[in-house]
């Protein structure tokens, strides 16, 4: 029991003198007045005259989703909250993902489809976008 004690008194030390030791170091001027917590940027550097800066054209065009029974229906419910531009910058994801996020998209964001045309977007996304199937 006394050992408890003693390890009790040696950790409540230990934690005073750690905060003394942050405080002392931060009333001994190693930061400015004011500005703990503050992180600071660098200066921005100034651009070269004689270079060109583009970050190219914003991205208009609607991709063209696989052929395949279901495309249709994932054109018209998911196309509510995204472009397809989100099912054709995936990288092939597992069956199993692809009704994972079916799922999610329903229950967590509120998609608005029964669930037969759920099964059949589900269906489509594995026959067309998965490791195995995709094509383009």
């Amino acid at each position: 029991m006394k050992t408890y004690k003693y390890l009790e008194v040696a950790l409540v030390i230990g934690a005073i003198g750690t905060g003394t030791a942050v405080y002392a170091q931060h009333k001994t001027g190693q930061y400015e007045a004011g500005s703990s917590g503050k992180i600071t940027q660098p200066l921005a550097q100034p651009l070269s005259t004689d270079s060109s800066y583009d970050e190219g054209p914003l991205l208009t065009y609607r991709p063209t989703l696989a052929p395949g029974d279901g495309r249709q229906e994932v054109e018209v419910y998911c196309n509510t909250c995204h472009s397809s531009i989100y099912i054709t910058m995936q990288p092939p994801l597992p069956a199993d993902t692809w009704a994972a996020e079916v799922t999610k998209m329903r229950k967590t964001f509120g998609a608005d489809f029964p669930d037969e045309i759920a099964n059949k977007v589900v269906r489509y996304l594995q026959a067309n976008y998965t490791p195995d199937t995709r094509k383009h």
